[in-house]
């Protein structure tokens, strides 16, 4: 049974502010955590919960957070606290009321995106592991791009899948993506403080048409990355790309790249899911084996 009690005191000592909440008001929408709304009438809290072996899951959600607020680009949450109550792994953070991306809103979460681009760093990665889903999320410091995404991203999980019994095809087909993936690249990008799960699920809108952004798996990487996950589910329209290339525009070859991306995205669905993911997977490999000739 979860301690609510405990969560009010450890948002209250966060905060600095009394805090008695009302029951909690549960709300729906993720398949990882489960969520609530407190409020006491003065105050709202966004708060997860899951098992309490998931404490660093949620940390690492926190620093992802906490990393973009800093670079005042794009609005998000602003984490407050976590920790672990009654058996249950905690995090606290601001409550946002939440509405559609409109053409406005999508078009300014473009041009903010890019600013949030804009932070970068000495190298690829980030200072701790993180999660895509509820896959562990390799983020090892590599100053090559190629390296950094064929080991930490595309082999890391066709060896996870591999282990999930998804062998064959997908592997032998795999292993030569991996080998001759350099060719694909085309460009070098510097690395970019990247949201890192960037689907449309992950896009609202505030109450004044202010773009949020949530639910981040943070790392620096190709800025790419981001935007070819936009379009892996949809959702984001034509004016976010305008105001997005408007802002940084995309490198020669995108066009080939976005599939290399979004392929560590079905491959995650895949070991998270399984189901027809392994088709798409291998048609997604056969498509960029093609691209090589």
């Amino acid at each position: 049974m979860t301690d609510w009690s405990a969560i009010a005191a450890a948002i209250a000592a966060a905060s600095g502010r009394p805090f008695a909440p009302r029951a909690p008001r549960h709300v729906g929408g993720g398949c990882i955590n489960s969520a609530v709304v407190l409020a006491d009438g003065e105050q709202r809290w966004f708060v997860k919960l899951n098992d309490a072996s998931r404490l660093d899951m949620f940390e690492a959600e926190r620093d992802g957070l906490t990393a973009m607020a800093a670079t005042n680009s794009i609005r998000v949450p602003r984490p407050l606290c976590c920790g672990v109550a009654a058996g249950q792994a905690f995090i606290a953070m601001e409550y946002v009321p939440l509405g559609g991306a409109g053409g406005a809103t999508a078009a300014l979460a473009g041009e903010q995106l890019a600013a949030l681009h804009r932070a970068g760093a000495d190298a690829f990665g980030w200072h701790r592991e993180n999660t895509i889903g509820a896959t562990p999320q390799p983020n090892g410091w590599e100053a090559d791009w190629l390296g950094f995404w064929c080991e930490r991203r595309l082999g890391f999980q066709l060896a996870l899948a591999a282990q999930n019994g998804y062998g064959g095809r997908l592997q032998q087909r795999g292993a030569r993506l991996l080998a001759d993936v350099g060719a694909l690249l085309g460009h070098a990008p510097v690395p970019s403080l990247l949201h890192g799960d960037l689907w449309g699920g992950n896009l609202g809108g505030d109450d004044a048409g202010n773009p949020v952004i949530f639910d981040p798996a943070c790392y620096y990487g190709d800025r790419e990355a981001d935007i070819a996950m936009t379009e892996l589910f949809g959702g984001f329209g034509s004016r976010f790309y305008a105001a997005y290339n408007a802002a940084w525009p995309l490198d020669a070859g995108y066009s080939v790249r976005k599939t290399l991306y979004n392929l560590y995205h079905i491959l995650n669905h895949l070991n998270l899911f399984g189901g027809g993911y392994a088709n798409q997977a291998e048609r997604m490999i056969d498509r960029l084996l093609a691209e090589l000739g």
